[in-house]
């Protein structure tokens, strides 16, 4: 596996030669996507499968919030209280439609080569830059994760160069704090802006390839959740692995009822409780198709 990041002005490259037992990938999926996966692990939880429990855990975005908390083994619970939920609740300004229609133009666009394509996104990022905006969001992404350490265990975290469009993939060793990661990773352009990291900028991690679920490609079973599949289906996942052993895929998307209150807005925050509701409701369906390949004991 090639892991890339960027230190100061350094590109680095790890070739890690990793191998991994369960890999958990965790995807896009603004606000009520966060909301939902967070429902679901939780609810995963209480059946048993402990998705803090894979040996490689991949994030972005929205999944990149979710992956963070199980990483460093935060309550997941808190975020389906109100009354103790934090940053999710907080002020933040509103989603410019304008800009997020000219990001999906530009992706929508089969003639850009998808280099040329992240370029022209990062520069509608920066063209919107709001400086209080990053700090605002920096600040909720410390709150709502509630750990500002990486944890000791395999976590990478994606994002994309705004100015450059090359994707990076962090982990603990890269020297970008925590918080800063995972909120670049879930910058969106049009919903949250650009976050500095070491004199460069950086913006959604799903521009690199959706869930990035390649980059758990060493596996012996991966666990795909995909919060948008029923919005943007994609290529089903192969069963071997990238030594060419085989391995189990299971891809886990929102069930009916939990499409049903994300709505057409996918940061509306008043469908956070009902998605994270309807991840719980989603668990003990979802536990019985992983507990076969994630609960130690259970599998070869």
């Amino acid at each position: 596996m090639i892991i890339i990041w960027r230190q100061g002005d350094d590109t680095v490259n790890l070739d890690t030669g990793a191998t991994f037992d369960r890999a958990l990938v965790l995807g896009p999926g603004g606000l009520v996507g966060t909301a939902w996966m967070a429902g679901l692990a939780a609810g995963l939880g209480r059946e048993g499968v402990d998705l803090g429990d894979a040996d490689l855990t991949v994030g972005t975005s929205a999944g990149a919030i979710v992956a963070a908390m199980l990483t460093t083994r935060q309550d997941l619970d808190r975020l389906g209280v109100p009354a103790s939920r934090p940053a999710p609740a907080a002020p933040r300004r509103a989603v410019d439609p304008a800009v997020m229609a000219s990001v999906f133009a530009v992706l929508g666009d089969a003639a850009l080569e998808r280099g040329e394509a992240r370029r022209r996104v990062g520069r509608i990022a920066l063209d919107h830059a709001d400086p209080d905006a990053e700090e605002a969001l920096l600040a909720g992404r410390g709150a709502l994760i509630g750990a500002s350490d990486w944890p000791d265990r395999h976590f990478l975290v994606t994002a994309v160069d705004a100015v450059s469009g090359e994707p990076v993939v962090w982990d603990r060793t890269s020297g970008v704090p925590l918080v800063h990661a995972v909120a670049a990773s879930s910058a969106f352009p049009g919903a949250e802006p650009p976050v500095g990291i070491h004199g460069r900028r950086y913006m959604d991690g799903a521009l690199r390839a959706g869930t990035n679920a390649d980059l758990a490609a060493g596996a012996r079973a991966l666990v795909v959740v995909e919060p948008l599949a029923h919005l943007f289906p994609g290529e089903p996942l192969e069963p071997q692995s990238a030594d060419g052993t085989g391995r189990t895929v299971v891809s886990v998307a929102p069930g009916p009822d939990a499409v049903r209150v994300f709505g057409s807005d996918l940061y509306d925050r008043a469908n956070w409780e009902p998605a994270y509701r309807a991840g719980l409701g989603q668990a003990a369906a979802t536990a019985e198709r992983l507990r076969a390949v994630w609960v130690r004991g259970q599998h070869g």
